[in-house]
């Protein structure tokens, strides 16, 4: 896809988060949106092998949400590949929908892992890594980390498992807008410098922009050929991104819109999407 297209796909997964938090009247549109960009170059150029008739391909690669709290950008995404009807998405942490505040893999469909206890994704990546290593098969593994979650022990046991079993099918992201729940991540725990702790961790660092799409298409094609040890794209974000008023504000990191400010920040993003081309 050029990169148009994928500008317009990004946009529509921002009002899916948009929606889909206003509707539950609870959520995390920050990180959701500091990620939208990824996850469309992922969802519709760099994944192989999906299948959204047979989502459990065992030959498809793979996505795990370290950051399970992002799920409406998953959903959002997932929404877009056809994996279920858009219409799920205002159904978003409510009783009669599948749709959780955490992904469940035992509910909806394009869900690789169960995720929302931080540091146990990319654990969890780890062992899909390893699996397609031990039985011979050419899948990769992609994980989405948030620069907070690195203040989690368990994120560097999972580093260092993978640089041990040599995972160069894995390729992490790490979501780096420098910005958690209780402010800025160098004020809180500082988990700093994160491109020279995983160097010493034996991983492939690459820098890339969260928000170009050349950037990170870029940063992909380097993991790919990296052999002998794990990758990770460092990219560097804006927690909020697209919407005006959420933009580097922590206080956006787990608070839904009311309808005034749902209404602000879905034109803005209506007026992006219409730019591109597309349809409401």
């Amino acid at each position: 896809m050029n990169n148009h297209e994928l500008k317009l796909i990004a946009a529509k997964v921002r009002r899916h988060v948009l929606d889909a938090v206003h509707s539950a009247a609870s959520g995390h549109p920050g990180g959701s949106l500091s990620i939208s960009d990824i996850l469309t170059l992922l969802y519709f150029e760099e994944m192989q092998n999906l299948d959204t008739q047979t989502p459990k391909n065992p030959d498809r690669d793979r996505f795990v949400l370290s950051k399970g709290h992002c799920s409406p950008a998953l959903y959002g995404i997932l929404a877009e590949r056809g994996f279920f009807d858009k219409s799920l998405i205002t159904g978003f942490r409510q009783t009669d929908c599948c749709l959780q505040g955490h992904p469940s893999l035992k509910d909806v469909a394009g869900v690789d892992m169960s995720t929302g206890s931080l540091g146990q994704g990319i654990s969890a990546a780890n062992g899909m890594a390893l699996s397609a290593k031990l039985d011979g098969k050419d899948y990769r593994v992609y994980t989405i980390l948030g620069d907070g979650e690195c203040e989690e022990g368990q994120v560097w046991e999972a580093a260092m498992f993978a640089a041990h079993y040599k995972l160069d099918n894995l390729c992490a992201v790490l979501d780096f807008n420098g910005l958690q729940i209780d402010g800025n991540i160098a004020d809180v725990m500082s988990p700093l410098p994160l491109d020279e702790k995983f160097k010493a961790f034996n991983w492939n660092v690459i820098l890339v922009d969260a928000h170009d799409f050349d950037s990170l298409r870029s940063g992909f094609a380097q993991a790919r050929v990296c052999k002998g040890k794990p990758s990770i794209l460092i990219a560097k974000s804006v927690k909020g991104k697209g919407v005006s008023f959420m933009e580097n504000n922590a206080g956006w990191h787990g608070n839904a819109p009311n309808d005034e400010q749902y209404a602000q920040a879905v034109s803005e993003i209506d007026a992006v999407i219409k730019e591109l081309g597309g349809e409401i």
